[in-house]
């Protein structure tokens, strides 16, 4: 059997046994979207797939992530997040007295893209007798070097991709067989207009590479290991105080 065909059994009973019928995805117009929402497509019929895009203002790729939406026929709507964005940033900025940081810009995005999704999710839920859920876009190589945003992009109710490699996903992909060119274009976080491999100084093939006992130049192979240990706390639940009230 197909990896393909292992994971969309596993969605089916995933969503079965959590009594959920929709699954709710935010396509970017990357590979990791567009994979999860045709493995979506597959397990529960384009009927209970709604694929969202969002874009803050101004989005290059967005012929990309129509190609998805129309190629698998799911239902799909478009939000534009800039006048939340905006507005945010400038909550930040009046709190602070000074300008928000370069990282805290990029991961404002995300995190309202994530309250987007899940307020869809509910409203379908509780309008449109369909228990719908969010699925989870993420792969393993960027949860082992935090390459997410924390409850951000990284927040979902289930996850088909997090554990499989960037390689993996792209077999995976090529199983389904759809968009072909948006499935094996360069990976980009779709933040800062650079590719992964631009803003973390290292690939996607080296991050396996390093946790699956491969060499890796000593140069990157230093870059993911501190990358991995500084991201600890984006892989878990928060520390808790260990109190028992007996």
């Amino acid at each position: 059997m197909k990896l393909s065909q292992k994971i969309i059994q596993w969605l089916q009973g995933w969503f079965t046994k959590n009594h959920r019928k929709t699954a709710v995805i935010g396509i970017s117009g990357g590979k990791d979207s567009a994979v999860v929402a045709g493995l979506c497509k597959e397990a529960l019929g384009s009927q209970n797939v709604v694929g969202i895009m969002m874009h803050n203002g101004v989005q290059s790729d967005i012929s990309d992530s129509e190609q998805v939406v129309n190629e698998l026929g799911i239902r799909f709507g478009v939000a534009n997040i800039k006048p939340a964005y905006d507005a945010i940033l400038q909550c930040v900025e009046e709190a602070l007295g000074y300008q928000a940081s370069d990282g805290a810009k990029i991961n404002i995005a995300p995190r309202i893209r994530m309250t987007v999704l899940y307020a869809i999710s509910q409203t379908i839920s509780e309008t449109e007798a369909a228990q719908a859920c969010v699925v989870g876009t993420g792969n393993r190589g960027e949860a082992e070097v935090g390459y997410t945003t924390k409850h951000g992009d990284s927040a979902c109710d289930v996850n088909p991709i997090r554990n499989l490699w960037v390689d993996t996903v792209l077999q995976v992909g090529d199983e389904l067989g759809y968009y072909p060119q948006v499935v094996h274009k360069a990976p980009s976080d779709g933040l800062c207009g650079k590719t992964d491999e631009d803003r973390l100084g290292f690939s996607y093939s080296q991050v396996k590479a390093a946790f699956t006992g491969r060499d890796v130049p000593a140069e990157q192979l230093t870059k993911i290991m501190k990358a991995h240990a500084a991201s600890e706390h984006k892989r878990g639940l928060p520390d808790t105080f260990p109190y028992e009230d007996c």
